[in-house]
């Protein structure tokens, strides 16, 4: 592979110091609730990343985007805080949805979903997964009950779905449904008395502004003009997004894993027990030894998976061994990190366990590991009878 660029490790360097000197001190703020940081909150350090130069640092001034290999780089450094993502402007489901209108949208939908994304002046939900209760799609999106109709100019839509990420607060929606032709993409601004928040779901996690939400969509009227792209390719657009999405969790949760290790490696050093410090105990020194490896072995994934990227392939085999094996390893980091720490790590005296919750809803999140082991499964028995055909 080629080397990246130095214009990513100079932004990427910004990104850091801003995050370690500017949002680390937030991490404290009352403002950061269990249902995510208060949107306060997000447009105060929105408003210092602007200052610093560092807000949406993965798309560059003349709206050109960051390869994916330079991408990585700059949204490691963005995660070494929980609210680094958020402050930066490269959060999900944010940062996910930008990419999609740059590659789907037409001028006019740019101009008025994806112009106040890019400025970080708003907020955005992808309206896709729906209640397991009811049969709805979750990880196998072909199950889509949310239905969509045209009504001359307009589509009216009508569904629930849950699980959706940022929508108490958001500004921008993209709404995912089912028409004659099949899966389709709306944009819709947001709020809207026809998308009502049902509840905030209490969940493991609490990075992300806005929870996850259950939401009822009732007689959604949408222009035809906001349908995004084609009727019918919805499921196509939605691959478009969430392999680079996947690899952009990888990315960000990689950073809040490094931080994770650097605070028990702190811990570990001044912490005294039976005579010498903690790490001169090998089952602790041990530990910290087995989180380097999985955190190079995890950016080396990550690296190669946003490589394929940039070369113009979808990635989807890729980005689900990338998603399956890196997240399984970040976890590791983040449990041996708790562990290393005993009871200081399972309080909210620092970052680390929350780093354990967030990774561990990774694990489920953009597909559960099981999904992607699956997928992988089934292309290795395509190959298998291509070559004994």
């Amino acid at each position: 592979m080629e080397p990246v660029a130095g214009r990513a490790y100079g932004i990427a360097d910004k990104v850091e110091a801003f995050v370690r000197e500017t949002i680390i001190p937030f991490e404290r703020d009352p403002r950061a609730t269990s249902h995510g940081p208060s949107d306060e909150l997000v447009m105060e350090m929105r408003a210092r990343a602007r200052e610093a130069g560092v807000l949406t640092p993965h798309i560059l001034a003349d709206g050109s985007h960051l390869t994916q290999r330079e991408t990585a780089i700059v949204l490691q450094r963005s995660g070494l805080s929980p609210l680094g993502p958020l402050a930066c402007n490269t959060m999900a489901p944010d940062e996910g949805n930008m990419f999609l209108l740059g590659k789907v949208a037409t001028d006019e939908q740019k101009a008025r979903f994806l112009g106040p994304l890019v400025s970080g002046e708003a907020r955005s939900a992808f309206f896709m997964t729906e209640p397991a209760e009811e049969n709805g799609a979750g990880s196998d999106p072909s199950m889509m009950m949310t239905t969509c109709v045209r009504d001359g100019n307009d589509w009216v839509i009508n569904g629930r779905k849950k699980f959706i990420t940022g929508a108490d607060g958001a500004k921008v929606g993209i709404v995912m449904a089912r028409s004659e032709d099949g899966a389709c993409m709306f944009l819709t601004d947001l709020p809207d008395p026809a998308i009502r928040t049902v509840r905030v779901i209490d969940t493991i996690d609490n990075s992300m502004p806005g929870g996850h939400a259950v939401v009822d969509i009732v007689d959604l009227r949408v222009p035809a003009s906001q349908m995004l792209g084609q009727s019918g390719e919805g499921f196509t657009y939605a691959q478009v997004r969430l392999s680079p999405a996947r690899l952009s969790h990888c990315m960000r949760w990689h950073g809040v894993a490094t931080r994770a290790q650097e605070i028990a490696t702190d811990y570990a050093n001044r912490r005294m027990a039976f005579g010498k410090a903690l790490i001169d105990h090998e089952g602790v020194g041990f530990m910290l030894a087995e989180n380097l490896i999985d955190l190079k072995q995890a950016e080396l994934m990550i690296d190669w998976c946003a490589s394929v990227l940039d070369t113009g392939s979808a990635g989807t085999i890729e980005s689900s061994m990338a998603k399956a094996s890196v997240s399984d390893a970040l976890f590791r980091v983040a449990d041996r990190c708790v562990q290393v720490m005993g009871g200081t790590g399972v309080t909210g005296d620092t970052i680390v366990e929350q780093a354990f919750r967030e990774i561990r809803a990774f694990r489920i999140y953009d597909g559960p590991t099981e999904v992607h082991k699956w997928s992988l499964s089934k292309k290795i028995k395509r190959d298998w009878k291509a070559a004994n055909a």
